[in-house]
Order: C-alpha cells, then sequence, then structure tokens
C-alpha cells in the first residue's frame, strides 16, 4: 500500500494526528502557492478538491472557513441541529440493523425491543431528540451487544462520528443545545453535486472548488479542471477494512488508490501542483489496534 501511494511525485503533506493541525499543514502548502501566484500578479487561484465518498472533503471546507473566512455564527451552527440528530438516528439504526445482520445478540433481552420502535423512525422527519428517543438510544448504546457490534463496524456502514455523538449525547439533547464548531465540523451529509467556496487571504481569492465524492457524481467534474492552479487530493487512511456505500464488492481504499492514480496520470493535470492529504489517522490509529491490516493489504509490512 505504502508503494502506491509514492506515486505522488509532486506535493505530498503527510497528516498530522489532530485533524486541525492536518488542515494548518495543508493551509500553509497553500500560502506557498500564493506566494507563488502573487509573484505572477495573479489576483485568484483555483483549487481542485478532490477525493472518493467520505474521504472528508465537506469537513476540509468547514476547516477553511474557520480559519479564513467568517467562521460559523450562533444561528448557522443551530442550523446544523437537526443534522446531527438525524446522523445519531442513522447511526444507532445501522447499528442496530447490524446486530441482526450479524446475529450479535443483545445482552438486556429488553433493548431488542427499544431497536426495533427506534428502527420504525423515519430518520428524514427528525427534527428534535424527544426524551423516549434519548433514553432508548442511550440503553442500546451502553449494550455491551452494541459494543461489540460497534467493534466490528467495518462489516458494514457507520459513520465515523458515531462514538463522538454517542458519547456527547447528554450534551447534544439538552433543551437549550447550540452546535460547536466540533459538532458542526463532524456532521455527515454527502455532497451533491459541485459547490465553489472563495476565501480571501491579504489580496488574493482563494477559490476552492469541491465535487461530489461518490462514483455517480464524478462525470461532473471534467469541467472544473480548466484554468486549476493546483489540486488537493484527499483520502481518507481509516478506510482500508471498508467497502463502498454504493458498491460493497469494492474496498474503499482500493477505490481511492485508483482514482488518485487516474488524477495524478491525467493530461488536465501535467502542470498542476498536488497536494495529497492523508485523512483520519486519527480513526486509524484507534482502528488498526483491532482490524489487522495485512487481511486487506497482504503485501503490507
Amino acid at each position: 500500500m505504502a508503494g502506491c501511494w509514492q506515486w505522488c511525485h509532486r506535493t505530498c503533506v503527510c497528516c498530522l494526528s489532530e485533524e486541525e493541525k492536518r488542515t494548518i499543514a495543508v493551509d500553509k502548502e497553500i500560502q506557498r502557492i500564493l506566494k507563488q501566484q502573487k509573484k505572477k500578479e495573479r489576483r485568484e487561484i483555483k483549487i481542485l478538491l478532490l477525493g472518493t465518498g467520505e474521504s472528508g472533503k465537506t469537513t476540509f471546507i468547514r476547516q477553511m472557513r474557520i480559519i479564513h473566512g467568517r467562521g460559523f455564527s450562533e444561528e448557522e451552527r443551530k442550523a446544523f441541529a437537526k443534522c446531527i440528530f438525524q446522523n445519531i438516528f442513522t447511526a444507532i439504526k445501522a447499528m442496530t440493523g447490524a446486530m441482526t445482520t450479524l446475529r450479535i445478540p443483545y445482552a438486556n433481552p429488553e433493548n431488542e425491543m427499544f431497536a426495533k420502535w427506534l428502527q420504525d423512525v423515519n430518520t428524514v422527519q427528525i427534527t428534535q431528540l424527544e426524551r423516549g428517543y434519548i433514553e432508548a438510544i442511550r440503553r442500546l448504546w451502553t449494550d455491551p451487544g452494541i459494543r461489540v457490534c460497534y467493534s466490528r463496524r467495518c462489516e458494514y456502514q457507520l459513520l465515523d462520528s458515531t462514538e463522538y455523538y454517542m458519547s456527547n449525547l447528554d450534551r447534544i439533547s439538552g433543551q437549550d443545545y447550540i452546535p460547536t464548531e466540533q459538532d458542526v465540523l463532524r456532521v455527515r451529509f454527502p455532497t451533491t453535486g459541485i459547490h465553489d467556496y472563495s476565501f480571501t487571504i491579504k489580496t488574493i481569492t482563494l477559490r476552492i472548488v469541491d465535487v461530489g465524492g461518490q462514483k455517480s457524481e464524478r462525470r461532473k467534474w471534467i469541467h472544473c479542471f480548466e484554468n486549476v492552479t493546483s489540486l488537493i487530493f484527499l483520502a481518507s487512511l481509516s478506510e482500508y477494512d471498508q467497502v463502498l456505500e454504493e458498491r460493497e464488492t469494492i474496498n474503499r481504499m482500493h477505490e481511492s488508490l485508483a482514482l488518485f492514480y487516474t488524477t495524478i496520470h491525467s493530461p488536465w493535470f501535467h502542470n498542476t501542483s498536488i497536494i495529497l492529504f492523508l485523512n483520519k489517522t486519527d480513526i486509524l490509529a484507534d482502528k488498526i489496534q483491532t482490524s489487522d491490516l495485512q487481511k486487506y493489504f497482504p503485501g503490507f509490512t
């Protein structure tokens, strides 16, 4: 696997363990590009943000907004609350569904009733966490059977932010809950279509184009390639034991490697600076203790 990533013969950034520090490292590279562009008297540079689904592109944009933009106002953070509640329901329903699929018994048989109740809830209609829901979710999350199921999360689709939100359930379920910046950074909803973001750094406008990572979205990328100054490719290191949500026969990291290889050999980017952003190293450090990397990449030593 390490040899595959060595295809990055241009600018490569190896991430630190903390997500904010990784973003700052990439930001330093952007600053270097800005200095080069300033010498050429260009007032705007265009950066294309690429990566497979759930590689962390949207989170990166939110971090850039906090560092170089106006951040998120209290009202804007409040608007994320519904999505956070829905993420929590998505996570607990994924785990209770996997309990059945993986044939893992609940330590407390009564929790099976709560699981069936929550499975019948329409997640998209969730706008708040009612007391009954909170208690059911709390009881399920603390059930040893669910903890076993969580440890086997590579065998089904589960949000990376699951443990974070479950660990903060008491705060999030509070009556006067206002999402923090960390809550906002971790909320998940798929990027569809193409999104253009602009950040002003001194006298230069940094334009970042974020595109959808799912396979169905990639056909829309092509017209974004024109006049790209730099490309940031995000790769999630924690996905070595996971499969694609849209095609469960394909390993996520294999897919990321294939897309990265195609990207760096594309004629569109012969004269483009490429930054490789290795993401989610904190999740990797935790996961690799229980999930054998060599099982999925036998050549890794």
